[in-house]
């Protein structure tokens, strides 16, 4: 059963960086053309810090002052600390770019606790995209990462978060062994105008499989499935050995 959504395989994550640099362009363009601003949720973990880094170099791409950068999930963790999301987003593209600091957008951690700084975290969505009550932030892109157990942004397999469809900022408690996180919502999520995962390496094959051709229930990400917009998979070749020939396409 094929999913919604096309997934594109790369060489190498050079190529993929260069592609999503392309799309970036093409959104920003547009977005500001129409909107006046560009507005992206973007991710942490390893697998964009090469995007990052493509971005960072690129001083022609922007205008960085219509561009605002907000997160997609964040562990509630100060934001100078290690396993800090926004920390390493900081490093390795805000700080190499001329954006103005009102335009980035982390998530509050300095909180008393993971489930204010949600509801912080909607608040300043909700002031910076103007909504009214029942309406949802439209990012322009959304970058997600993909989990071997099927989670994306914080949004795990069991997660009160999973079922929320009222609230566009949610709180994930793990218990002991990991940080407590702040997710943005699948209504926000599927409410982008661009949903694009990165994926890599031989560990994902499988679980890409379930997600984006059998469109496994079970598993959290199958639930990205964007109303109006473009669903992508962007995958590398060990990503991708387990899906189906027809399913993949090169760039």
């Amino acid at each position: 059963m094929r999913g919604p959504g096309s997934v594109i395989v790369f060489d190498d994550a050079t190529k993929m960086t260069e592609f999503v640099i392309r799309e970036w362009e093409r959104a920003s363009c547009e977005a500001i053309r129409q909107r006046g601003f560009f507005a992206v949720a973007l991710s942490g973990g390893r697998t964009p810090v090469p995007l990052y880094l493509g971005l960072a170099a690129r001083r022609d791409i922007g205008p960085w002052d219509k561009t605002h950068v907000f997160l997609v999930d964040e562990r509630f963790v100060p934001a100078t600390d290690a396993d800090s999301n926004y920390r390493m987003i900081r490093e390795r593209l805000l700080e190499a770019v001329d954006i103005p600091a009102s335009n980035v957008h982390p998530v509050p951690t300095g909180l008393p606790d993971a489930e204010s700084a949600a509801k912080k975290y909607e608040e300043i969505l909700t002031s910076f995209f103007g909504l009214s009550d029942g309406e949802l932030p439209v990012f322009d892109i959304i970058l997600l990462g993909l989990g071997t157990d099927g989670h994306t942004a914080s949004l795990f397999p069991g997660s009160r978060a999973l079922q929320e469809k009222g609230r566009l900022v949610d709180s994930a408690v793990l218990g002991n062994a990991r940080h407590n996180r702040i997710t943005l919502t699948f209504p926000v999520i599927n409410s982008a105008r661009n949903v694009l995962f990165l994926v890599t390496g031989k560990e994902k094959a499988e679980v890409l499989r379930e997600v984006a051709e059998e469109r496994n229930t079970a598993l959290p990400a199958s639930a990205v499935a964007p109303g109006r917009g473009r669903l992508l998979f962007l995958a590398d070749p060990d990503a991708a050995s387990r899906l189906s020939a027809g399913l993949r396409r090169m760039p």
